[in-house]
C-alpha cells in the first residue's frame, strides 16, 4: 500500500464517521420534481412539422431574460451579447395579437433557418402602450423562443437595436 492509499482510506473513514448512518428517504417523504414549462423536442430530418401549434402560451414561470439552449457554452451567450454575429434579418411584432405574433415568429424563424441566417432580431416592444400595463408580447415571445428547436440562445438587444424591447436570437444552422 502506498501513502496515497492510506490517506484516501483515512479520509473515507473520517467522512463516514462524520456523516453517520445513511438511509434512503421513505417513498412517502419524497417530493415529486416540478415539470418544466419549457418543452424540448427534435424535428426529424425532412419532416414537415407544424411547430407553431406546439409553442405553448401557458407557463407559470416568467421567461428568462437570457436563454441558453442545452449543450451551448456560456461563451456563446457572451459573444451574442457583444454582437459578434451580424444581424441578418429582423421581425417586428408591434401591434400584433398573440396568435398572429406566434405564427409570424414561427414562419420568420423557419425562413431564417432555411436561409442559413445565424443571428436575427425579434422586436416585441416594451409594452408601454399595453392596456394591462405589462409587456404581453415580450413575455410570450421569449417563452416561444425557449420552446423552439431552432433557437440556440437569446439575449436583450443592444440599446441601438431596441434594448429590452427586442431580443437578439442565435439560430441553429439547420433543424
Amino acid at each position: 500500500m502506498t501513502a496515497d492509499d492510506l490517506e484516501s482510506n483515512d479520509d473515507a473513514a473520517l467522512f463516514r464517521a462524520g456523516i453517520g448512518e445513511v438511509r434512503p428517504l421513505p417513498k412517502q417523504n419524497r417530493i415529486a420534481p416540478q415539470p418544466s414549462c419549457h418543452k424540448t423536442f427534435r424535428t426529424p430530418p425532412n419532416a414537415t412539422v407544424e411547430i407553431a401549434d406546439t409553442l405553448s402560451d401557458s407557463c407559470n414561470e416568467p421567461p428568462p431574460e437570457e436563454f441558453l439552449g442545452n449543450g451551448v457554452s456560456r461563451m456563446t451567450l457572451r459573444k451574442l451579447r457583444r454582437n459578434i454575429w451580424p444581424i441578418q434579418d429582423k421581425l417586428d411584432l408591434h401591434g400584433l395579437h398573440s396568435d398572429s405574433a406566434r405564427r409570424s415568429l414561427q414562419e420568420f424563424l423557419l425562413n431564417a433557418i432555411e436561409q442559413k441566417s445565424r443571428c436575427v432580431l425579434v422586436i416585441h416592444g416594451k409594452g408601454l402602450n399595453s392596456s394591462s400595463g405589462e409587456a404581453v408580447l415580450k413575455i410570450r415571445a421569449r417563452h416561444w423562443l425557449t420552446q423552439h428547436p431552432g433557437v440556440l440562445a437569446y439575449c436583450d438587444a443592444t440599446p441601438k437595436d431596441g434594448g429590452s424591447g427586442a431580443v437578439l436570437v442565435l439560430l441553429r444552422i439547420s433543424l
